[in-house]
């Protein structure tokens, strides 16, 4: 007979879709899986085609600044998300939970920690985040996707085991037919341009000052903008005889990424746990404004690795952007020495992983 396990994963893509990962692993094994969740729409929206979790509102709210009036507000949010934690753990007696960073998962962990119950804490990053920094001295284990994180906590409660993967991301295709689903000619290299699961309009605005410059790389593009700038970039590249594919979003990403000869993308951890995934060449723009710089650290492991360019936001013009990539476009052999690094840093069959020390729990 199988368990109930309960996975906090809200608040952002970076939480959410490894966190429906691991739930999607548990319940193919035969267990059930609670998930709780932020009241942002975007976990509404990404969840609604999964009936078979049940799921949970959180209020929990980011973290202010001490000396903010809203630290207050953020105080009372947390107590309400622990005391709702606390009833659901009573009422469903899981035998763990794992919460997958930001402050949706702070409140699930403690009240874990005081009745008793295994709890596991899981940081995509190669720095840690406030919340996992908080919690993990009430968690059984802290488990990593790089293995760069783990000067953040006690090396006795760390376990590399990479960062989970959707299952509906789908396996890679032959080139000729990824590139067949963008109506794109094999005889172009191609790029694919994303930025993440909101889109990220300072590497669009790039790409729309860079299009007279890119037309003379004989070159094909799929650019993800999110859901702002999708009608913009498609009259861009088109006045410029650039043959693309613009979208807000793509469902089949495994297309995409099959399609791709180089991915150029924000360093959240989950993008790049997919270009690792599909052993891309890349050029990782972080964005600044993340928490800690988290983007930033992230990007740097891939480039310490020759698995990645880094380019700051700050240095990104058109001029320096399109010699970075025409300069790795045609230098085929250290493309291939990328893609191959890029496969090699992060671990295999991460959601497997997570799910093999959740069954395994135990209370230290």
């Amino acid at each position: 007979m199988g368990k109930y396990f309960i996975i906090a994963c809200g608040g952002t893509g970076g939480h959410l879709f490894p966190g429906l990962a691991v739930a999607e692993v548990l319940h193919e094994r035969g267990n059930e899986v609670l998930l709780l969740v932020s009241e942002k729409e975007i976990d509404a929206l990404a969840l609604r085609n999964h009936p078979e979790f049940r799921i949970e509102k959180l209020p929990s709210i980011g973290m202010p600044s001490l000396l903010s009036p809203a630290f207050i507000r953020f105080l009372r949010r947390g107590w309400e998300s622990f005391t709702h934690c606390r009833q659901l753990y009573r009422r469903y007696r899981p035998a763990a939970v794992l919460g997958m960073g930001g402050f949706t998962s702070a409140a699930p962990i403690v009240a874990a920690h005081f009745l008793k119950i295994p709890s596991y804490i899981h940081e995509s990053n190669a720095i840690a985040g406030r919340a996992n920094k908080l919690t993990a001295r009430w968690a059984s284990k802290v488990l990593l996707g790089l293995e760069e994180c783990k000067i953040f906590f006690p090396a006795s409660l760390c376990q590399v085991t990479g960062t989970p993967v959707r299952h509906d991301l789908g396996k890679r295709l032959p080139r000729d037919t990824a590139l067949t689903a963008f109506k794109f000619s094999p005889e172009y290299q191609t790029i694919l341009i994303m930025g993440g699961s909101q889109g990220a309009s300072k590497i669009n605005q790039l790409l729309f000052r860079s299009a007279p410059l890119l037309k003379e790389l004989s070159l094909q593009i799929i650019h993800l903008t999110g859901e702002r700038d999708d009608d913009l970039a498609a009259v861009n590249y088109q006045r410029e005889g650039i043959p693309a594919h613009v979208a807000s979003f793509h469902h089949k990403m495994n297309e995409a990424y099959s399609a791709a000869d180089l991915v150029i993308s924000r360093a959240g951890a989950a993008s790049l746990s997919e270009i690792s995934l599909f052993g891309l060449p890349s050029i990782l723009i972080p964005f600044p404004f993340a928490a800690e710089r988290h983007q930033h650290f992230n990007a740097a492991v891939f480039e310490k690795a020759g698995a990645a360019a880094l380019l700051e936001e700050s240095e990104m013009t058109p001029e320096v952007f399109v010699r970075l990539l025409a300069n790795l476009l045609k230098d085929h052999p250290r493309r291939e020495r990328m893609a191959h690094a890029a496969s090699m840093i992060l671990p295999r069959h991460a959601a497997e992983a997570v799910a093999d020390v959740m069954e395994d729990s135990r209370l230290s």
